[in-house]
């Protein structure tokens, strides 16, 4: 295991056997603990995760998604604790520079119509709005979503959500309609040419680089979903640009953009569910519906939009917010409070700008001053060049990469300070 510097304090609370005592009888017995024994964390640090015992793990997971720019990260913590001492909350019908700073960060990191933010505290808060915000502009009930979605676990969304254990034997979240998952990995269509992923399906396809029969297909099969399962005209379409809990799918190149235009003629919105692709996670692009070259008319986000903090957004144009606003007075008590906007304000930071050139010549000079030299670009000289010569071996590798994450660990010292 890679080697960390961070010495986590020493666990004083409540025994495990305690633990497990006070879970058995008050809380929620649905099982969702993960492993046979399941771990009692204690503190994180970065990318790591501490229990009870004083054990190390390595977090790959990042609470579901969910740390963006790694636990308890500096710069994130000293601007949630100076928010903490000055104020706390207050709704929304106060104003507070917390939250208007945030907004028009926000915004500035969505394209045009995509600037009315409504703010809210979870994803499946936030699809629950857009679920009203689509009904409301399009005068229409029918939404529909994939198989295999997952948007949500509320009464609402569960009728948006098609996996089936978290399906219930209860009504709830009708005019929902589920239609095939363009899945061309497991899917009934499908080949090595389509779709842009390191890891591409066994089977073989004929699919021209600008031609995807499976997709084709796909659209097919969509096409008989609102020809069959909705009313002529439908309110929307959510979609996931890559489905999450339902084991990282993606769609057939093409399919999103063809798709959105068949539910624009019915006359219904499109929804990009970005709480899981949302922030970079894709890391070619900050929004997930990018790289499908689309446009969506809503978007809503959560999980890394707070690095873990209770947060969530839906991000709409002035012309559905509008139709919204016609037929409800919407309120959110705690969406968008000061803590919830600094944090968020600070994590976009850490996502998106680039550090000041002195501390990026610093982390280059430690690099040198422990035997490693390494490459400067990017416009504002911010990005570390790593292009080594095809001889290096595994050894050297490793040395480097040490190198690189001791540099790294001295620069946010110095930060911390």
């Amino acid at each position: 295991m890679p080697p960390c510097d961070f010495i986590p304090e020493r666990y004083q609370s409540l025994g495990y056997n305690r633990v497990l005592e006070i879970h058995k009888d008050h809380l929620s017995p649905v099982v969702t603990a993960y492993f046979q024994k399941p771990l009692l964390l204690h503190q994180g640090h970065m990318e790591w995760l501490f229990d009870a015992e004083g054990n190390r793990y390595l977090d790959f997971f990042s609470g579901i998604v969910t740390v963006s720019v790694g636990h308890c990260h500096p710069k994130v913590n000293a601007v949630a604790q100076k928010q903490l001492g000055r104020l706390w909350h207050t709704s929304t019908v106060f104003f507070h520079p917390p939250m208007h700073e945030y907004a028009e960060k926000l915004a500035a990191l969505l394209p045009e119509p995509l600037k009315v933010i409504f703010l809210v505290n979870s994803g499946s808060e936030a699809n629950e709005l857009a679920m009203l915000m689509a009904r409301a502009h399009s005068n229409n009930i029918d939404i529909i979503s994939f198989r295999g979605a997952y948007h949500g676990g509320s009464p609402y969304t569960l009728g948006l959500t098609n996996v089936g254990t978290y399906k219930m034997e209860l009504p709830g979240g009708t005019g929902c309609q589920p239609t095939m998952c363009p899945d061309v990995f497991r899917g009934p269509w499908g080949g090595s040419h389509c779709r842009d992923s390191p890891v591409q399906t066994i089977r073989k396809c004929s699919c021209a680089p600008d031609c995807c029969q499976a997709k084709d297909q796909y659209i097919e099969q969509f096409k008989d979903t609102l020809s069959t399962s909705v009313a002529k005209s439908i309110a929307g379409f959510f979609a996931e640009p890559i489905q999450g809990v339902n084991g990282v799918v993606q769609y057939p190149k093409g399919f999103l953009k063809e798709a959105f235009e068949l539910v624009r003629a019915r006359g219904g919105v499109c929804i990009a569910d970005e709480v899981q692709t949302g922030f970079g996670r894709l890391g070619s692009h900050f929004w997930g519906f990018q790289t499908h070259d689309v446009l969506p008319d809503i978007v809503t986000m959560a999980k890394g939009i707070g690095n873990g903090f209770p947060m969530a957004a839906v991000v709409t144009t002035p012309e559905i917010a509008k139709s919204l606003a016609k037929r409800l007075q919407y309120f959110n008590t705690f969406g968008g409070n000061p803590m919830a906007c600094a944090i968020g304000s600070a994590v976009l930071e850490m996502s998106r700008r680039p550090l000041p050139r002195e501390e990026v010549n610093q982390i280059h000079e430690d690099c040198k001053h422990m035997g490693l030299l390494v490459g400067r670009g990017g416009i504002f000289s911010q990005t570390f060049r790593i292009a080594p010569s095809m001889c290096i071996t595994k050894p050297e590798v490793d040395f480097a990469t040490e190198v690189f994450r001791s540099a790294l660990t001295q620069h946010m010292e110095r930060r911390a300070k």
